[in-house]
């Protein structure tokens, strides 16, 4: 079974209300002074204003918090922390990775057949601009509504794995010589990528209009329906038929390098899920208002919906069966991933009783200090700590 760290979400905590007042989505709130250098406590040459007040816990939330979102101290959400710790520990470059056995069996007419060229190319053709939209959505969108430094602090770190992703896509891309036009148009140009992307883009669209403001319950729902469509269904389901083709291709020693970085990936996506559902699930305690039977439908039909065009794009890069691999299989893995998610944020499993066919996913995910299988590098590659797993 797949296995993913539910971190458990702080517990709420009651909300004061200090005189440093942020707005919602960001920024200096409305009439507020610009703050002025501050020695001790106190703006440099300036009198103590009456109404100051030191960030306290118990006024941070993840969404429309009041305290002053620069103070990333004292920590209330420990576990966006840890996670950023554990990211930093877990840093990987695209270059450091040998491409030369990749170059060499992809230049070999008879290296691959045509069914598992396809695979890697309809996998580039999706993953080089899914990353780039999700580094959009964190940067243009999600961070400016979050309120609380700790979770901020890890979507920078989040921000800039998903350029290291898109950076080994690119990569791989130009290792092998691919013709970069078909590669970077599939998701204009092949009809199961583009409907993924044209699924997400509304959401992103969202968080990223200028003048969307949360505050009230209608922009808090569409502001946690998106963070669920991104963490659940983008990052926690839109990735994995792609991460296990490519990781078989590596099991039978094919495509080693590009198997190999798509293991580390596949490390950070996981995190990646793991955050966004710890997110999700203490903007539920904060706000429970905002978890009404009629949104909890509207997300089960969303999370369905991924699960359907996950599986076209199944269909359409393995018309055959191959490595061992056809796409009835992940009918069945997509409905398994998508009952997971449902329960990882509070929904009733979506297809009763569904099995992982692909158990040594878990092993990609759980691998700790052994060689890989392909006898490359340590696969737990980190600096500066020790990265934990369990």
């Amino acid at each position: 079974m797949l296995t993913f760290d539910d971190d458990a979400p702080s517990p709420l905590l009651q909300r004061t209300s200090p005189s440093v007042r942020i707005p919602a989505s960001g920024g200096i709130a409305a009439g507020a002074r610009p703050l002025a250098p501050v020695h001790d406590g106190v703006a440099a040459g300036a009198t103590p204003p009456t109404d100051f007040q030191r960030v306290r816990v118990e006024d941070k939330r993840v969404i429309n918090g009041t305290a002053d979102v620069n103070q990333l101290v004292p920590f209330k959400y420990k576990w966006a922390w840890d996670k950023y710790l554990a990211g930093c520990a877990n840093h990987w470059m695209p270059q450091e990775i040998n491409m030369q056995r990749d170059i060499e069996l992809w230049k070999n007419p008879r290296g691959l057949t045509d069914d598992e060229r396809l695979i890697v190319k309809r996998n580039l053709g999706f993953f080089v601009t899914a990353d780039s939209l999700a580094a959009n959505n964190i940067v243009l969108g999600t961070y400016r509504h979050i309120t609380a430094p700790e979770c901020r602090q890890y979507l920078l770190r989040q921000a800039f794995e998903e350029a290291i992703h898109t950076h080994a896509y690119q990569y791989i891309v130009e290792s092998l010589g691919l013709d970069e036009g078909e590669i970077f148009n599939a998701y204009h140009e092949i009809e199961s990528i583009r409907a993924k992307d044209e699924f997400l883009i509304p959401f992103i669209d969202t968080l990223t209009d200028p003048t969307f403001r949360t505050g009230t319950a209608t922009a808090d729902q569409q502001l946690l329906k998106s963070l669920i469509v991104f963490a659940c269904i983008m990052e926690g389901l839109f990735f994995y038929v792609g991460f296990v083709q490519i990781l078989a291709m590596g099991r039978q020693n094919k495509m080693t390098g590009a198997s190999e970085q798509y293991q580390y990936i596949l490390r950070d996506e996981s995190m990646h899920c793991n955050f966004g559902i710890d997110l999700i699930n203490t903007i539920k305690l904060e706000n429970p208002h905002l978890w009404t039977a009629e949104f909890k439908t509207e997300i089960a039909a969303l999370i369905a919906k991924g699960v359907e065009l996950e599986y076209r794009y199944a269909e359409d890069t393995m018309p055959r069966g191959v490595l061992g691999l056809n796409a009835p299989m992940f009918k069945e893995y997509l409905r398994f991933i998508a009952n997971r998610r449902c329960q990882q944020i509070g929904l009733d499993p979506l297809f009763g009783k569904a099995d992982n066919p692909f158990p040594w996913m878990a092993e990609m995910i759980d691998l700790k200090k052994e060689k890989n299988f392909f006898e490359t590098r340590v696969t737990e590659y980190k600096t500066g700590g020790a990265l934990s797993w369990d």
